[in-house]
């Protein structure tokens, strides 16, 4: 197992330190103490529900969305409604489960649009929704969110992160292309502790729970849902999320770079390190963090992520995803090899790009993804 979300926890001091992936491509991990592997559950439970019920709103969403085919007409205001209420129903559930701890959320909603002129019938269907979804899930009795319940809710999620203290890392959808088309996306919901993810857990309502190849959009008998979770030191597992028992799930052992698929991102640069391995094997074609899980169970062999140049990924995009690899046995670091460093607010300080892999794979990956970067300015 490779942890490189975690390097310390300093608000656990029986915690030893954990030596990471490194330029040098050293891994190792001293062993946890069991204090800390148990020091998460009641976070680890309430973020699995959260993730969970918000999973059955959006689904509520996705459905109405492809019965009225409005994805062909581009309009993304379902997919907004969809986003908001996933965001207010992790906030609600999250202060209810955990009342006793401050609360802060990294998250990629906020309120604003809808306290505008003209937004009072999107807010009201929202506030429906997360009724609906709330009575429907049973286990807070009769209450019902007003309005402006549902506002402070999404609003909950302004927090800025940083190195310091707990903070919950949202994106209530990842994935609105996946999403609009009815295919994959996902409810990533991760916790930082002193800057480290400690947590994280991937709702993928969409991606089945076979392992998927090539061809996987053409096979319609394939039961879907799946629920990833991974706690530091604790593993990975996937669970269906009609709620049946969890496995534990492993990153694929390919050592051949020949037979490593690409989850492929239809980036203009990912043909360069393709080459120099000299991949044979079909890409997997997919969207949102829902590669991550896939990564994590071994449908795929690598992800790489090359966003244009000015653009600053969010750690919303990317802090569950990390974690379930990573305790899958998997590696994920920047184009240098540096562990992705979460502590610095809302935005990760990359060099370059994202780089998603097994450990045996990596040190080959990162010296093709080095040649071509570098083939690639040189020819400019």
């Amino acid at each position: 197992m490779n942890v490189n979300c975690l390097r310390i926890v300093p608000s656990q001091p029986q915690v030893k330190f954990i030596s990471l992936f490194s330029r040098t491509h050293n891994y190792s991990l001293l062993k946890l103490s069991s204090s800390v592997v148990m020091s998460y559950d009641k976070e680890f439970a309430a973020a699995k529900k959260a993730a969970s019920i918000a999973a059955r709103l959006c689904q509520k969403v996705q459905k109405a969305l492809l019965q009225s085919d409005v994805q062909s007409k581009l309009d993304r205001s379902p997919v907004t409604v969809a986003d908001y209420g996933s965001q207010a129903l992790v906030s609600f559930v999250l202060e209810r489960e955990l009342p006793s701890e401050p609360f802060s959320i990294v998250a990629e909603e906020d309120s604003k649009d809808l306290r505008k002129d003209g937004a009072q019938d999107t807010l009201q269907r929202i506030t429906d929704l997360v009724n609906d979804t709330i009575s429907i899930d049973g286990s807070y009795g009769s209450i019902t969110l007003s309005t402006e319940d549902v506002l402070k809710a999404i609003d909950s999620g302004k927090s800025e992160g940083g190195s310091h203290g707990r903070h919950w890392v949202l994106d209530p959808i990842d994935g609105t292309k996946g999403f609009v088309r009815g295919d994959q996306y996902a409810i990533a919901l991760a916790l930082l502790d002193e800057g480290k993810v400690v947590l994280g857990v991937l709702s993928c309502p969409n991606l089945p729970l076979a392992s998927i190849s090539s061809d996987y959009q053409h096979s319609a008998d394939k039961e879907v849902g799946c629920l990833f979770f991974a706690k530091i030191g604790a593993g990975t597992y996937m669970q269906p999320l009609n709620g049946s028992s969890p496995v534990k799930v492993q990153v694929t052992a390919i050592e051949n770079s020949e037979e490593a698929s690409f989850f492929d991102p239809l980036i203009r640069n990912l043909d360069f390190p393709k080459q120099k391995l000299g991949v044979k094997a079909p890409p997997v074609r997919i969207d949102s963090q829902a590669k991550y899980g896939a990564l994590s169970r071994g449908d795929g062999a690598i992800y790489l992520r090359f966003p244009h140049k000015g653009y600053r990924e969010k750690i919303w995009d990317h802090a569950a995803g990390c974690i379930v690899v990573t305790e899958a046995g998997g590696v994920v670091s920047d184009a240098s090899g540096n562990p992705l460093d979460f502590s610095k607010g809302k935005y990760l300080d990359l060099d370059i790009g994202i780089i998603v892999t097994n450990q045996k794979l990596m040190p080959a990956l990162l010296k093709a993804v080095k040649e071509s970067l570098e083939e690639k300015a040189s020819s400019l």
